[in-house]
């Protein structure tokens, strides 16, 4: 992995992909080239064949065409293990009611073959610009789909032949750097202990609400071997910046877990506001003081934020900010380099 140099800011392209809600081209067009403008060279884009069954490497792919970007000047991550099929109901199977307008459906691929079908698709669906970083993507929903033990064992193995084939990859010179994306890191630790990865990247694990001492353990253990950590998802879904879905998944007044939800969210505004930042900046700045963790994955659907969340990533709280959201926010295993 000593090859490539990571920046702080990985562009996270779910967006691209209609999540949430379906942005015209012009918009996305827009979104690219002011992350292009702002995060130097070459600028990191992650994405994935789930991400609207393919639509955002679609759309990744033809921003940088039409802003005449060189192939040089960007880096890209493909998480692989989704594959575009056509569409036979009203809505996609793979994730109902998150991806808006998108014309096509996704089914998992997770084997030797399947991980490199989804490689070829994903260069064919970003249409001259090709993946340099790639990963098997949420292995931990795959092996959740288990039967049984026994099935659950054979997928485990799958998972593996899936990394036989990504690092063949690699030593083709085909790609830079093999990694994982997931969102249950204890997979992404069961993964790492028995196949040596160059950059993991954890979602919706290491954020401001909800960062297990156990976790912040293993990501010290992941630094000490080398490891790179991409940290994605530390809004919790857009949940800590005023969104209604926490981990993709809706909250809503009146029962107790979502309650307790929202007083949390309610207490960190009023922090947030005391010091006088914004709510993202004190997540960003948690999500990428994480133990090894050497850059952030973030994304947007407006392009004039993008800017901002740059800034925001190299920009550091108020002093006695973090010491009060341990006393008021009640955080356990708040890291040193914070406080």
């Amino acid at each position: 992995m000593s090859e490539i140099k990571l920046p702080k800011v990985v562009v996270g392209t779910s967006g691209l992909g209609n999540l949430y809600v379906a942005l015209p081209e012009a918009d996305k067009c827009a979104i690219v080239g002011e992350w292009i403008k702002y995060s130097g060279k070459p600028a990191v884009f992650d994405s994935a064949g789930k991400y609207g069954a393919g639509q955002s490497l679609e759309s990744l792919g033809n921003c940088l065409r039409q802003l005449q970007v060189k192939p040089a000047d960007v880096l890209i991550s493909n998480k692989l293990g989704w594959y575009r099929i056509p569409l036979t109901g009203p809505e996609p199977t793979f994730e109902p009611g998150v991806w808006k307008d998108i014309k096509h459906d996704a089914e998992q691929r997770i084997s030797y073959e399947g991980i490199l079908q989804c490689y070829e698709q994903g260069n064919e669906l970003l249409n001259g610009y090709h993946a340099e970083l790639v990963s098997v993507h949420d292995p931990d929903e795959y092996l959740a789909a288990a039967k049984d033990s026994t099935d659950r064992a054979q997928r485990f193995e799958n998972v593996k032949e899936a990394y036989r084939a990504l690092f063949e990859l690699k030593a083709a010179g085909k790609v830079k750097a093999v990694g994982v994306g997931a969102k249950t890191w204890t997979v992404i630790k069961e993964i790492t202990d028995q196949v040596r990865l160059d950059w993991v990247m954890i979602a919706n694990s290491m954020t401001l609400h909800s960062h297990p001492a156990d976790l912040l353990q293993y990501m010290q253990q992941l630094k000490d071997k080398g490891t790179l950590i991409i940290n994605s998802a530390v809004f919790n879904g857009g949940f800590l910046t005023g969104g209604d879905f926490y981990n993709y998944k809706p909250v809503t007044a009146g029962n107790p877990k979502d309650d307790a939800l929202l007083q949390w969210r309610k207490d960190f505004f009023a922090l947030c506001e005391a010091y006088g930042v914004e709510p993202a900046h004190a997540c960003i700045q948690f999500g990428i003081n994480g133990p090894g963790v050497t850059s952030i994955a973030l994304s947007t659907s407006r392009p004039q934020k993008v800017k901002g969340n740059v800034d925001m990533a190299t920009t550091p709280m108020p002093a006695g900010f973090w010491a009060e959201a341990k006393k008021r926010l009640h955080l356990d295993g708040l890291f040193a380099p914070l406080i």
